[in-house]
């Protein structure tokens, strides 16, 4: 059972000199949405806990909460249980409560205009007629300087309503592709909270461009370079 209580501001890290960062995965709650494609930035963020060891056994500010730290530096994990097109509605008080400034903010979510298991790490942005991105930029009062990790997806086939597609599976061949992100973006998000979004961004968006264009290497290899590169 879940426990809902207030969560205290200072007891999730030893270290109180480091800025916090706040993750928050976009998606749907409940089992019926369970891996579909609208909801990998839930899984992104599951990737995340797990390697961390953070518990989401908590509500704050509408999400199921973690708290915990990447080295001496504080993280927040949250999903969003308001459904899609409302989660913003947890993202702008979960970010005021901890008085964060919104380029400590790193919103993951789903993206058509990118290759299904391309992954890109973006400064800012609108929303790309996203919704989740619309109530999270709405509650941020119209501020667009939050930053995302966008999750690629791919197009919908043929004539296939996009709002349909979302709400789909992946296939066996796209979810081999997006399990290869997962592990590729929680590494990429432990490196952020060390090296900052900017340099984390420059080699990470690089690699992943070409990533399928490339001859085919292993995810394990493919993170090997970047991080030999960032190091």
């Amino acid at each position: 059972m879940l426990t809902i209580r207030l969560i205290s501001k200072h007891n999730f890290c030893t270290s109180l000199r480091q800025q916090p960062w706040l993750f928050v995965g976009l998606g749907n709650p409940g089992d019926k949405y369970k891996g579909t494609r609208h909801n990998v930035g839930f899984e992104m963020i599951d990737a995340l806990a797990e390697l961390l060891g953070i518990s989401l056994n908590n509500v704050h500010c509408k999400a199921l909460f973690g708290q915990g730290c990447i080295g001496d530096v504080p993280v927040l994990l949250a999903k969003p249980q308001t459904y899609m097109n409302l989660s913003g509605e947890s993202t702008g008080p979960l970010a005021a409560y901890y008085k964060l400034p919104l380029n400590h903010v790193v919103v993951f979510h789903d993206d058509m205009e990118l290759s299904c298991g391309v992954l890109r790490l973006q400064p800012r942005g609108g929303h790309g007629s996203h919704n989740g991105l619309k109530s999270v930029i709405h509650h941020f009062r119209g501020n667009r300087e939050f930053n995302r990790l966008r999750i690629g997806i791919g197009r919908p086939p043929g004539q296939m309503d996009p709002k349909a597609f979302l709400l789909q599976k992946f296939n066996a061949v796209a979810r081999e592709r997006i399990d290869a992100a997962l592990k590729e973006g929680v590494d990429v998000l432990k490196l952020l909270a060390s090296k900052g979004f900017t340099e984390s961004a420059r080699y990470f968006n690089r690699e992943q461009k070409y990533k399928h264009i490339r001859p085919q290497t292993t995810p394990e290899e493919n993170r090997s370079f970047t991080f030999q590169t960032l190091h």
